[in-house]
């Protein structure tokens, strides 16, 4: 097991580019499937749950070339649905949760699918119910069979519907938007997902010849069509990374441009940096943030604790509250982080209590952070990173602690975010990978 070890209070410099999106990658190339000619997609990023992701539709059959560092070409014309019985796709299916969207387009385009329970982030129950009610609505028979952990769809005369999702998941949504491309008649999804990878994959769908309207809103019509062909397609800049690096820069009084950002897809995420009191600029399509040495949260206008609060977009993403709640630490000022998704994220808080943070968790979802104001910096330690971003807020807390601190178990940091360590050091850090 890899650990790095970090050593802290070193102000970092320079411009670094944000990787591809994490979250759509994993989206498009399960889309990949749905079609038997070619489809070409850029800007993926080099982590290890999109690698896995690929090497699991290489054992499914898929033809994949890399003409670049950063593009793969897939070609899902020979897929051996018999490997879905063996153990080795067990095995490989669980290491990540993005496996499960391989159903839909299985489903779509063969009329069966099968699983075993995906794994994943440990961080509170994230169950499937609205992948599978989607498919049942399009007409499906779904099993899960307890004692074998194993899921199995089958439908081979899928007709659209209309379906009300009982949540927005991004990944159900995704999923039945795959389901439902190749559905006799209309479908419509209420109450869908609409991230911009959500846009993204059904722009992608669209140029592969679905009929897919409402894009960007949550009510989603789909005309189902009898076939897909390939296209190209080029992933969007990470949002998670750019709110990482913003949070990064500010924490470690460090000035740091971040390139090619998709500014128009951040949503609400540049705003509620600024409500935290960080300055930053919008220069074209880059966000350059100056070193500062004191950030304040700004309070409600009636005075009340400032709240900074998870919703399905266009609110703000979950995966980036673990990032507020450290960069909070050294603000000056209070401020309420209320998870409301997942109940299990906040508990790497007692790490940085350990280092000299003052935090009180509340409860499983909420935690409230009383900031340092840079008048106590927080003291090294070691520790082990739980899921992909409480593993890069507690990177973030040892590059700003005065000493070495060692994060173990990097392997989840890995899992969402490419060479971190080697691109960080660029910009001055020292973050030294060791076994």
């Amino acid at each position: 097991m890899a650990l790095f070890e970090v050593h802290g209070g070193r102000p970092l410099k320079g411009e670094i580019t944000a990787q591809g999106a994490k979250n759509e990658a994993l989206e498009v190339i399960c889309a990949t499937l749905l079609t038997p000619e070619k489809v070409t997609i850029s800007n993926v990023p080099g982590i290890v749950d999109v690698i896995q992701l690929i090497e699991l539709l290489q054992c499914l059959g898929v033809e994949v070339e890399r003409p670049t560092d950063d593009s793969w070409s897939f070609r899902a014309a020979d897929v051996d649905l018999d490997y879905m019985k063996t153990e080795d796709f067990r095995i490989r299916a669980t290491r990540l949760r993005g496996s499960v969207m391989i159903m839909g387009p299985l489903l779509a385009r063969f009329g069966e699918g099968h699983l075993p329970k995906p794994g994943g982030d440990k961080i509170g129950r994230r169950r499937l119910d609205t992948h599978f009610l989607g498919f049942r609505k399009l007409g499906a028979t779904f099993d899960f069979d307890a004692g074998d952990d194993f899921f199995t769809v089958e439908g081979r005369d899928l007709r659209g519907t209309y379906m009300l999702l009982d949540e927005a998941s991004v990944t159900g949504t995704a999923n039945i938007i795959m389901a439902a491309v190749m559905a006799q008649g209309f479908t419509t999804i209420y109450n869908a997902a609409c991230e911009p990878y959500i846009q993204q994959l059904c722009r992608m769908l669209n140029r592969m010849g679905a009929k897919i309207s409402g894009i960007a809103s949550n009510l989603l019509t789909i005309e189902g069509v009898e076939a897909l062909g390939g296209t190209d397609h080029r992933c969007l800049p990470d949002m998670i990374e750019v709110g990482s690096f913003i949070g990064m820069a500010a924490m470690t009084e460090s000035e740091i441009t971040i390139k090619n950002v998709g500014w128009d897809e951040l949503g609400i995420i540049p705003q509620q940096f600024a409500r935290m009191g960080i300055r930053f600029e919008q220069r074209g399509d880059d966000i350059h943030v100056p070193r500062q040495e004191h950030y304040c949260i700004e309070s409600f206008i009636d005075g009340s604790i400032m709240t900074i609060a998870d919703a399905p977009w266009p609110g703000l993403t979950p995966d980036l509250l673990s990032v507020f709640l450290v960069v909070a630490t050294q603000a000056r000022g209070s401020v309420l982080i209320h998870q409301k998704m997942f109940e299990s994220r906040l508990f790497f808080v007692d790490k940085l209590i350990d280092m000299g943070a003052q935090i009180i968790l509340c409860d499983p979802h909420r935690a409230t952070v009383i900031g340092h104001d840079r008048g106590f910096v927080l003291r090294p330690t070691r520790m082990t990173s739980p899921d992909i971003r409480a593993g890069v807020a507690l990177l973030i807390a040892a590059l700003s602690a005065d000493g070495v601190s060692v994060i173990q178990n990097i392997e989840q940091i890995d899992r969402g975010y490419q060479n971190i360590d080697g691109r960080l050091n660029a910009l001055g850090a020292k973050i030294v990978r060791r076994d």
